[in-house]
């Protein structure tokens, strides 16, 4: 209820991935076992020498506030990782550290969006970004994505969605929750779109080290791109450092002194001893993030043999990420469930496996199926799936 309380949280949702989370971890306390096939979250362990940097800087009582916008150190050390494995040439001023790239996409958004701005965003969307933009008085133009041509965004949708009203075009790629990784040459020719009418490209590249077939790719390694392209950067499920809540911004600097602003009215700097362990993540042995690629690779395999085995269920080839994005329509006719909300419920509440409604992706009739789990559990939860709908296709 938001009786009594700010206007801006009237059309406010809970993340659902957080809710569902949450709901998996409060039956896996009393003692159900429970395959959590929902959290974005790596299963792997944060490397050990990015570990020992944290231990370090708590030894060295590094442990005040550091400047708003991250020590000189890990700003630079963002510069030079993107600089190895894009190309790109940012400066110091150009780069922000958040306190996770959730945080950096609040910030960049407040400080780009006024109210009745249009944000174009492509559909399936990561669950905060509407909430974001509604929470900055934005207007959602969403631009559709297809199955058939396995999620991808094309340009000629975006130009269609441009008025003279649109203020940032938000980009996720690889897409949470599909998996689906932007062509290059569409992604160019966004960006021309927006250079061509002055508007503002935010491209979220979250999973962009997690792509199984060509190399990650960032739409900034463009020359040209600099000037209207924001990016969003996170140290979350490269290095497997979730709860470390480090992220950032590479941006204009013009942009990044606005998002500084509002940080140093919210949070202030980002911890002090995670920025310490995030310069080693970024500047040490990169090697585990090839063996997370490796295993997510195997994982993927796996799971897509699983769910293409079970009648009715079909599920397009992620490019990216660490998600499956099952389409189940054929099974909301069945115990009376009328959209993948209910059909999660029930699937958690019978089976004990956790995963995400597409109503949270605003596509209803798809379950976001996570596979950032050991491949133990996933063979459970994959057998539990099976188990599930085959019983409702019996009815």
């Amino acid at each position: 209820m938001t009786e009594g309380l700010s206007p801006n949280l009237q059309h406010l949702e809970t993340s659902a991935t957080i809710a569902i989370s949450a709901e998996a971890k409060r039956r896996k306390a009393a003692g159900e076992d429970v395959i959590d096939l929902g959290a974005g979250e790596p299963d792997f362990s944060t490397p050990e020498n990015i570990k020992q940097a944290g231990i370090r800087a708590i030894q060295d009582n590094f442990t005040k506030y550091t400047a708003t916008g991250g020590i000189g150190e890990l700003r630079q050390a963002i510069c030079d990782r993107h600089a190895a494995d894009f190309g790109t040439d940012y400066r110091h001023k150009e780069v922000l550290v958040c306190v996770g790239g959730k945080h950096a996409i609040f910030n960049a958004v407040a400080a780009l969006v006024n109210p009745g701005d249009e944000v174009v965003l492509p559909v399936p969307y990561w669950v905060s970004f509407p909430d974001i933009i509604k929470f900055a008085g934005g207007k959602i133009v969403l631009v559709e994505t297809h199955e058939a041509d396995a999620f991808q965004l094309r340009a000629d949708a975006v130009e269609k969605a441009l008025t003279a009203r649109t203020r940032l075009v938000m980009v996720n790629s690889p897409n949470n929750p599909t998996g689906a990784a932007v062509d290059p040459k569409e992604f160019e020719r966004i960006l021309e779109l927006c250079r061509q009418r002055d508007i503002f490209l935010l491209s979220d590249e979250c999973y962009c080290h997690f792509v199984y077939e060509g190399q990650p790719y960032s739409i900034a390694a463009l020359e040209q791109a600099k000037s209207h392209t924001i990016v969003i950067g996170s140290l979350s499920k490269t290095y497997s450092m979730t709860g470390w809540r480090i992220g950032y911004a590479l941006a204009p600097e013009r942009v990044i002194q606005a998002m500084l602003t509002i940080q140093s009215h919210c949070t202030s700097n980002p911890t002090s001893v995670a920025q310490r362990a995030a310069v080693e993540a970024l500047l040490g042995p990169q090697e585990s993030v090839a063996r997370m690629l490796a295993e997510y690779s195997r994982r993927r395999r796996r799971i897509l043999q699983g769910l293409r085995l079970i009648q009715g269920v079909k599920c397009v080839t992620p490019q990216g990420a660490f998600y499956v994005y099952p389409n189940v329509k054929g099974f909301l006719r069945y115990d009376g469930m009328g959209d993948t909300l209910s059909m999660a419920r029930t699937l958690l509440e019978q089976e004990h496996v956790a995963v995400v409604p597409g109503e949270a992706f605003g596509t209803p009739g798809y379950l976001r199926i996570s596979y950032a789990a050991s491949m133990e559990r996933i063979e459970e939860g994959v057998r539990r799936l099976e188990r599930f709908f085959g019983r409702l296709a019996a009815q």
